[in-house]
C-alpha cells in the first residue's frame, strides 16, 4: 500500500527537501504541498492524503487550527507535526488539537521514514528528544485535576518494560528490537497496557507512566 503524504509548510526549501527525500521511497507518495493552513484544508479534502506533515507556524491559518479542523472534518487523515525546540507550547496545543505525534525538523531520515510508516499503521509518534517535555506538561495538567490511583490490575514486568519504552518515544518496531520480541507481541502488550491504565493512546499511556513513577 502506498502512503499518500501532504506537505504543509510555508518554507519552499524545506518542502523541496522533504519531497525529494520522500520520493525515493517506493511506498510513499507526496500528493500535494500547501503553503498555509487554508490551502492544506482544501488540498486534504481534494486529494485525501493519509498523513499531513504539518508545520506549526504558517501564515493565514496556523498548524494548530488547521490540525483541529482536520481532526474534526477529516478524521482519517493523520497529522504529524514537524517543529523546532522553540515551538513547545504550539506542539502541546497541536497534540490537543488531534495530531498523532511530532518530530523535530532536525530529525534523521531513518527516523522520519519510520515515523511515517508507524503512523500509517495506526501508531502515535513522539520524538525521543522532546518526549520528556510533552509527558511533563500533560502530567502537570492532569495533576491539576486528579491524583493518580494505584492500578486495580497491575502491569506485568514485561508490560512495564514496554511502557517505559513507549514513554521514551519508541515505535513498536523499536520496542520489538530492544526487547527481542515480535511486533505483534508488542501490539498485544500495548493493548493490555492501555486497558489496565484506562487510557486510549500512547501519549496518555506515557503520561500515566510518569504519574505512576514508572519513568
Amino acid at each position: 500500500m502506498t502512503i499518500k503524504i501532504l506537505l504543509a509548510d510555508d518554507q519552499a526549501l524545506f518542502r523541496d527537501g522533504l519531497r525529494i527525500l520522500l520520493s525515493t521511497q517506493p511506498d510513499i507518495e507526496v500528493v500535494g504541498e500547501a503553503v498555509n493552513g487554508e490551502e492544506a484544508l482544501r488540498l486534504v479534502a481534494k486529494l485525501r492524503p493519509d498523513i499531513v506533515l504539518m508545520d506549526m507556524r504558517m501564515p493565514v491559518l496556523d498548524g494548530v487550527e488547521t490540525t483541529r479542523r482536520l481532526h474534526d472534518t477529516q478524521p482519517d487523515c493523520r497529522v504529524i507535526v514537524l517543529t523546532t525546540f522553540d515551538d513547545d507550547e504550539l506542539v502541546f496545543e497541536g497534540l490537543r488539537a488531534g495530531a498523532v505525534g511530532y518530530l523535530l525538523k532536525a530529525v534523521s531520515t531513518p527516523r522520519l521514514l519510520e515515523a511515517i510508516r508507524a503512523v500509517a499503521r495506526g501508531e502515535s509518534i513522539l520524538d525521543p528528544t522532546v518526549t520528556a517535555k510533552v509527558v511533563a506538561e500533560f502530567a502537570r495538567l492532569a495533576n491539576q485535576t486528579t491524583r493518580p490511583e494505584a492500578l486495580v490490575n497491575p502491569l506485568s514486568d514485561r508490560e512495564i518494560e514496554v511502557l517505559r519504552l513507549v514513554a521514551k518515544g519508541a515505535t513498536n518496531a523499536e520496542i520489538a528490537a530492544t526487547l527481542f520480541i515480535a511486533e505483534g507481541t508488542v501490539r498485544n502488550h500495548l493493548t493490555n497496557i492501555l486497558g489496565k491504565l484506562g487510557v486510549s493512546d500512547r501519549t496518555q499511556a506515557a503520561v500515566k507512566a510518569k504519574e505512576l513513577g514508572l519513568v
